[in-house]
């Protein structure tokens, strides 16, 4: 496959660190975003760190000439989507405005696609597919029934993704679920900074330990984990970022709609989170515990054998290195304020 990638939601936390990933084994990036949570400054970020110019384009994914357009203009050969909305709350306040952006963005994106005859495909889908555990770890084989509108317009574009697929034996689509993307790139130049309010664990935490935020509030101590507090798969975005390479390398290869979860197949609770952050920031990080939110679960962590055994993909930074790449991250002076 020729390497001209185009990253829709380039400039965003998983985005940018792919395009890292990208850059440096050789591949040509187009960056295309529409800033509603990312900054410009990152495509010079980028480019620091793999030393490779990357075209930056400002479009909404509803966008479909555009899209069109970058398609053809620049010959690109495959497609990343990371565009989209992710925040679980806030698609539950807002329904209408995650399906227009996740699934009419996606089909705003297919229809570009199409247009320019560009059948390799990469999306950024979410373990929200899977909604309340049945049993753990999750499989790819896992019933679907995500609780919140970010879940459902998740799996409504993998279901179009599938349709689409079966429809020619043109296309040739990856849906990587991923768990809980978390950690900064090593350099301490690229990590995850939302311009909207911080919805993950990581950044809140890296907030109470710059003393910008009192405290962490925890949400339930009760649940059936060895310290009650929710367990979750968090993995490296770094790791993510190679697992979305892997899956570009697989897609030349293969035909159709495939699945894999990427994740490290372990859990962490949320005060191991606290325990380890503290031991890497030295800094002291108060906790209070609040009630359960609705729509939460006890544990939630992957089966990543697929992914392991097909495209010869595995987690392999801890969470030590989550949480010292963060707090790097965090400490730089050009990514404070």
């Amino acid at each position: 496959m020729n390497k001209k990638i185009l990253l829709t939601g380039g400039t965003g936390y998983i985005g940018s660190h792919a395009a890292v990933e990208l850059s440096t084994r050789g591949y040509d990036v187009v960056l295309y975003d529409n800033l509603q949570n990312s900054s410009a400054a990152v495509v010079d970020q980028i480019e620091l760190i793999s030393n490779r110019k990357c075209e930056f384009i400002q479009g909404d994914i509803r966008d479909t000439a555009l899209l069109s357009d970058t398609l053809s203009r620049l010959k690109i050969n495959a497609v990343m989507h990371f565009a989209g909305l992710k925040a679980v709350a806030e698609s539950i306040e807002e329904p209408l405005n995650y399906y227009s952006t996740n699934v009419l963005g996606t089909l705003s994106l297919l229809d570009a696609m199409l247009h320019a005859q560009v059948f390799n495909l990469v999306f950024s889908s979410s373990a929200t597919v899977y909604g309340v555990p049945a049993y753990l770890p999750i499989d790819e084989l896992h019933p679907t029934g995500p609780v919140n509108p970010y879940g459902r317009s998740k799996l409504h574009a993998e279901r179009i993704l599938s349709d689409l697929a079966v429809s020619s034996t043109n296309w040739s689509i990856i849906s990587l679920r991923y768990f809980n993307p978390t950690g900064a790139h090593e350099s301490g130049l690229l990590g995850e900074r939302p311009t909207s309010r911080p919805n993950n664990l990581m950044p809140i935490i890296s907030e109470v330990a710059l003393n910008s935020r009192d405290r962490l509030q925890v949400f339930g101590d009760d649940y059936d984990t060895p310290d009650g507090t929710g367990v979750r798969d968090f993995i490296h975005v770094m790791d993510l970022a190679e697992g979305h390479r892997k899956a570009l390398e697989y897609i030349g290869k293969e035909k159709g709609f495939e699945i894999f979860n990427l994740g490290t197949g372990a859990g962490y609770s949320v005060l191991e989170m606290v325990e380890a952050y503290k031991v890497a920031s030295g800094q002291a990080i108060p906790v209070e515990i609040m009630t359960r939110r609705p729509g939460d679960v006890g544990a939630c962590y992957a089966d990543a054998l697929k992914a392991d055994t097909v495209l010869g993909w595995q987690a392999k930074r801890s969470l030590k290195d989550m949480c010292e790449s963060s707090w790097r991250f965090y400490t730089n002076s050009s990514n404070r304020g």
